[in-house]
């Protein structure tokens, strides 16, 4: 076969990632706070963006522009600022158009919380007070910090030690307490890298566990109730022995449990009680974890007409403009191509980032909507009636890519009348229905099964088999394997576990 050199023209097809095309995919699956930072960032780099308060104002010291303004770039009358808050008229038609499959969808977005950060935060408030507006400033104004485990072990530490080295060897100590309020149980590696003998870490240790909270300094669950017993003159041989087998506690197993005491029943469900009325973790009463409540990015209410009105949380939505005012300024005092160049970049980064914002916005909506109308039945009933659905019925509804319905879906939150979900959960599997009815969520097959093991008796514990029959008997198709993996995700015990653990409390309410 002869080999020849010769000219081809194909014709073909591909999508081209601009740097613009991949922000606003990126953008779709940043959570609030995500996208605060994102904002943030991009108002640092960016001279033409400008946040704009809750008056409508922008931030900066520059003054008011005129009411219109000419933007060669642009080459018309338009708007001096364009607010995310208002619709942005895309006349390149490249943010209306779906992204596609241009990378595979995100798995299940794990929750995470967040806050938008408003202008009448603290920055306001602060600066307020520097000014000297107003005279009724006082320590109401300020948020007051929370004293963390270590600094109150801190403070008690001098008035419980007084030798030097001892206290150095106790401040160690407390830099090694974890949140619950326990230190690690081995002290040879203390002992090693001190260079202190083992008894005297040991005496140190013993001193600090008589520091508030009781119970703290412990090595293990055993010692910190001892602790709290001891701080309530209730520690007797008894009690050690109970506190020696806490595993058949933890197992239920009574009998194995009284035979160890060496007590009755009656004496036992006392000492139970008062073991329970202890804190096994009495760290955490300082709560020096901060919890970010989950701030949703769109609200549910229901409609005067029996429907529902479903809109974006404006709260976590950034209020950028661009100020074309500042542009034609800075713009005429633009001596080189260089610097031109530079703003006209600078310009269409901030109409790029505005335009992208609010497909960004109008996107969630329009997949919240949909959601909303699809899980009717949930906002009305509640979950028992939350219908089987997959990103594909979605995305059909509303003519986009199953990837794009999944990134806007990704860490966002939805505020209803029934509590605060994440969008991801109401994309539930399929179960069939026994009889060739509609399909079951998974989700409220799951809630079925709580209920039926929430109403049982200690003489009537059913068990997954039985699970199985009773779901049958209402219609819903389902293996003994599906209702164990249910069951163990909900972290419902086995059958028997569950009737030693009822019948445990029913001698415990018993004896009292």
């Amino acid at each position: 076969m002869a080999l020849s050199a010769k000219l081809e023209l194909r014709q073909g097809q591909q999508l081209v990632m601009t740097p613009q095309l991949q922000q606003a995919i990126r953008l779709l699956q940043l959570s609030n706070m995500e996208l605060t930072e994102f904002v943030d960032t991009e108002l640092e780099r960016n001279p033409l963006l400008e946040r704009v308060e809750t008056s409508g104002k922008p931030s900066s010291d520059e003054p008011a522009p005129p009411e219109r303004a000419e933007d060669p770039a642009s080459g018309g009358d338009d708007d001096r600022w364009l607010d995310l808050r208002q619709p942005v008229q895309d006349h390149t038609g490249g943010l209306d158009a779906d992204f596609g499959n241009v990378f595979q969808g995100p798995g299940t977005g794990e929750p995470a919380g967040g806050g938008a950060i408003t202008g009448l935060g603290w920055a306001n408030v602060t600066q307020r007070m520097h000014n000297g507006d107003g005279d009724d400033s006082d320590l109401e104004n300020y948020v007051a910090n929370q004293v963390s485990l270590r600094e109150n072990l801190t403070a008690q530490l001098p008035l419980t030690i007084s030798d030097p080295i001892e206290r150095i060897i106790g401040q160690y100590l407390i830099d090694l307490i974890d949140e619950a309020g326990y230190i690690p149980p081995d002290l040879e590696p203390l002992s090693e890298r001190l260079g202190a003998p083992i008894e005297l870490i040991e005496s140190v240790l013993g001193k600090l566990q008589t520091l508030d909270p009781p119970g703290i300094f412990a090595r293990s669950l055993a010692e910190c109730l001892a602790l709290q017993l001891k701080d309530q003159n209730r520690y007797d041989p008894l009690m050690a022995e109970l506190l020696a087998n806490l595993d058949h506690l933890g197992n239920r197993n009574l009998a194995a449990l009284k035979k160890a005491v060496g007590v009755d029943m009656e004496e036992l469900a006392d000492m139970i009680r008062e073991i329970k009325r202890l804190n096994p973790k009495p760290g955490l009463k300082f709560g020096s974890v901060q919890l970010q409540p989950v701030v949703p990015d769109v609200i549910v209410r229901a409609a005067s007409d029996g429907g529902w009105h479903v809109e974006l949380n404006s709260d976590t939505l950034p209020r950028v403009l661009v100020n074309r005012t500042y542009y034609m300024r800075i713009a005429k005092t633009a001596t080189n191509e260089r610097d031109k160049d530079y703003l006209f970049d600078c310009l269409q980064t901030a109409n790029w980032l505005v335009k992208s914002l609010d497909q960004r916005a109008r996107t969630i909506l329009k997949v919240a909507e949909q959601i909303v109308r699809q899980q009717d039945s949930f906002f009305m009933y509640g979950v028992q009636h939350l219908r089987p659905l997959n990103l594909k019925t979605i995305a059909d509804a509303i003519s986009m890519h199953e990837s794009t319905v999944s990134r806007v879906t990704s860490n966002k939150y939805i505020a209803t009348p029934r509590g605060i979900f994440e969008l991801k959960y109401f994309f539930t599997s399929a179960i069939a229905s026994a009889a060739d009815g509609e399909a079951h969520s998974s989700e409220a097959v799951r809630h079925r099964i709580k209920l039926l093991i929430d109403a049982e008796h200690a003489d009537a514990v059913l068990s997954d088999d039985q699970l199985v029959d009773r779901l049958k008997s209402e219609g819903i198709d389902i293996a003994r394997r599906t209702v164990a993996k249910y069951r163990e995700a909900m972290r419902i015990p086995s059958s028997v576990q569950r009737r030693r653990d009822k019948r445990l409390l029913e001698r415990l309410g018993g004896a009292a």
